[in-house]
């Protein structure tokens, strides 16, 4: 089976498709880096992958060294092309924007990987959330600095709204960090992996996401302050009747707490 040329030492000059910015292109060349990622990932043949902007393919041919086939989502249209004249037994392309694109229809036990755009890592990340029933687990290379407040715990100055939105869905684990030189061209912030696997159904409260989105967004909107600032006015033009403590700032609230308050305040008659 014809497959594209091997990955590029680090260092190697760079092929004739330029990065564009606009797609926030930072193509991947370090070769331990990739094998780092890929030991994380430890993909098994017979397994749904899925990948998320192959770029120039330094992973994807990583990848296809422990599975015959993957899926991967490209917006570029130049690689696009690419892909599909290069590697049509072993890449299914599906030319699409990740943040339009409805992941359910790629099957169940999903396991999706990438390197994401960072211009758009935070909406594709909670775009990615309708599609958590069928995945089985995420690998992603982010900023540091959004992975840092994607896993950060309650009363840490990097918890903020993304933690709690992904914590109530995910196990979330920061696996290893990428310096910029590992890409081409190299981006102005540390990078690094997460690991993202959803909880089990069983695991889940019952729980109207949008109450719980409008909540958390109310909490954070003045972080500085304590929650009666913030929080108060929305429970009260909602008639929330319960108990909860306003007398601390939003990162002082843990995940469960955030949820268990959602589920009360949608209980309402």
């Amino acid at each position: 089976m014809k497959r594209p040329s091997a990955p590029r030492p680090r260092g190697a000059a760079q092929t004739s498709h330029v990065a564009r910015k606009r797609f926030g292109q930072h193509f991947l060349i370090d070769r331990q880096i990739i094998q780092d990622i890929v030991h994380c990932i430890a993909p098994q043949p017979g397994e749904r992958l899925v990948e998320i902007g192959p770029g120039l393919g330094a992973l994807t041919l990583a990848l296809l060294q422990r599975v015959p086939r993957l899926a991967a989502v490209e917006i570029d249209r130049d690689l696009a092309a690419r892909w599909r004249k290069q590697a049509p037994d072993s890449v299914e392309l599906i030319e699409a924007d990740a943040l339009d694109f409805d992941f359910t229809r790629l099957g169940s036990a999903l396991r999706i990987v990438g390197n994401l755009p960072y211009n758009i890592s935070t909406p594709l990340l909670f775009h990615l959330m309708d599609a958590a029933d069928v995945v089985r687990d995420q690998h992603f290379m982010l900023q540091k600095e959004v992975i840092d407040r994607m896993v950060a715990a309650p009363g840490s100055r990097d918890f903020g709204r993304l933690s709690v939105m992904l914590q109530w869905r995910y196990r979330m684990e920061h696996l290893l960090d990428v310096p910029p030189e590992a890409f081409d061209p190299p981006p102005k912030v540390v990078s690094a992996v997460v690991r993202m696997t959803p909880l089990p159904a069983s695991d889940l409260p019952r729980l109207d996401a949008t109450v719980l989105a409008a909540l958390v967004t109310a909490a954070f909107s003045q972080r500085r302050k304590l929650l009666r600032h913030s929080l108060g006015p929305w429970l009260e033009a909602r008639g929330f009747g319960g108990e909860f403590d306003l007398q601390r700032r939003a990162e002082e609230v843990s995940t469960a707490e955030y949820v268990a308050l959602a589920q009360s305040v949608a209980a309402q008659p």
